[in-house]
This record gives structure tokens, sequence and C-alpha cells, in this order.
């Protein structure tokens, strides 16, 4: 089901609950010298990132919502996916300001075998909601956050919410508490929250700092490690990334 949010305090911090199941969607943690994401088995055999970090702090994750016809699949020169559009953001082929041209542009459609909305989001904390069918928001504020229901038309994806399902409301209200210093740490304290179990259960969270140029993340709700520091951060590779110190038998697939 999944949820995103950017949090602009001293630093910018983006957190993502990767909510799904492993029998409808094959999956593994792809930690690559420029990119961290999560790689989605397609049927053209490769594994492609739809939910990651590129190292320019370019930050993209889709998020199932109810589809509506209007942003149906089609083809065409006017007319680009939002997955697509979401990839492209990852892998910096794109920048944010290219990325808002686009939506202005072209119509942003659902791919042909799910329906999504996304986040875009830059180091800056600059961040794009898109709705395919429905349309595209610059969001401002000390946060952004978005799940599973239409945040630009909410009357279209009410009738199909599921009854007790308030995580939304949850992350919005802890997230409206935090201060300037909000930290890693804090991200992860909601994403916990905000966790869910059953087979849809959240198999991987991660959080982007950008002033740290760090991925921090988890596998399947284990929130149980220590941040590396900044300083450990500039040693290594443009983009960092601490995985959660984690049973190995219950890691979930990844490739480094």
């Amino acid at each position: 089901m999944c949820i995103r949010f950017v949090y602009r305090g001293d630093d910018i911090i983006t957190g993502f609950n990767f909510d799904i199941d492993p029998a409808v969607w094959d999956h593994q943690i792809i930690t690559a010298p420029d990119r961290f994401y999560l790689g989605i088995l397609r049927p053209d055999g490769l594994r492609h990132g739809y939910h990651g970090v590129h190292q320019n702090g370019n930050t993209g994750t889709l998020l199932y919502v109810h589809g509506n016809p209007s942003g149906r699949y089609q083809t065409g020169s006017d007319a680009l996916t939002i997955s697509d559009l979401t990839e492209q953001f990852i892998q910096a082929q794109i920048s944010w300001e290219e990325a808002l041209s686009i939506v202005q542009t072209k119509k942003i459609v659902y791919a042909p075998d799910a329906t999504m909305q996304a986040v875009l989001s830059d180091r800056y904390g600059r961040t794009l909601l898109i709705e395919p069918g429905i349309g595209s928001r610059v969001d401002t504020g000390t946060y952004s956050l978005m799940a599973n229901a239409s945040l630009l038309s909410p009357e279209s994806t009410r009738p199909w919410l599921l009854p007790g399902d308030n995580r939304y409301e949850k992350a919005a209200q802890l997230l409206a508490k935090q201060g300037r210093r909000f930290s890693v740490s804090d991200a992860f304290a909601i994403l916990r929250a905000v966790r869910q179990e059953g087979p849809w259960a959240t198999r991987v969270s991660f959080v982007f700092s950008a002033k740290q140029r760090t991925v921090f993340y988890a596998e399947n709700s284990h929130f149980d490690s220590k941040p590396i520091s900044s300083r450990q951060c500039e040693r290594k590779e443009p983009l960092c990334t601490q995985r959660n110190a984690t049973p190995a038998q219950e890691t979930g697939r990844r490739s480094t």
C-alpha cells in the first residue's frame, strides 16, 4: 500500500514504507554507487526502480491508488506513464524542473498493469505530487505526505478507502508535532508507527537525509540499528547506504 513523506527542517528528510505482497511483486534492494532503489521484476526480465534515491538527491516513489478512467494507460508522443516518469527521475535522466515541465505539457497515465500515483522530490525539498488523470501539485509547507488516496480529488477515491486504515491521518498528526531538528530517528519512528502487517506488510522502510547524503533502510519492520555519521559518509561513495541490523533469516532479497 505504501506511504511517503518529505520533511523540510534543518535537514531535508524523506521517509517511505514499501508495503507489498512478495507473491504479487518480486522485489530486491539494489545499492549501486549512484542509486539506492527497490528493483521490481517486470515482464521484460529487468528490475526497474520506481522507489529510490539518486546521489543527486532525486527521490521518487510510486503509491497504489484506486484508478480513474481519465488516467488509463495510453501510448503516443503526448503521453507518459507515471512509472516511466518516476524511474527517469530516480535515474537522474530528468531534473526536478524537467519533471515539472513534463507533467505540465504531457498527459501522465497509469502503467498497463497498475494504477499508481507518485511523489517526486529533490535535495532542496521541492516536492511534486502527481496523480494520473487528475493532475499534479507543487507541494510546499513544513512537510508533504501521500498514501493511497487522492489528495487532489479526495472524493474520487473515498469510496475505496479501507475501513480502519488511518496511516495517513496518524502520520500527519505525528509530522505536525515535529520541529526544525527533525531527524532520521524521528522519521523512522513515524514509519514504525504506520507500518503494515499481514500479506501486504511493510517489507522495506527507507529514510533519506539530504544533509548526510545517506539512505538508511530497514527490512521487515526492523528499526533497530544506529545510523552512521556524516563524517563516515564523506569517506564513502557519493550516496551512502546504511542497513539496519537484521537476522539473516529475516531479511528480504537484496542485491548490493
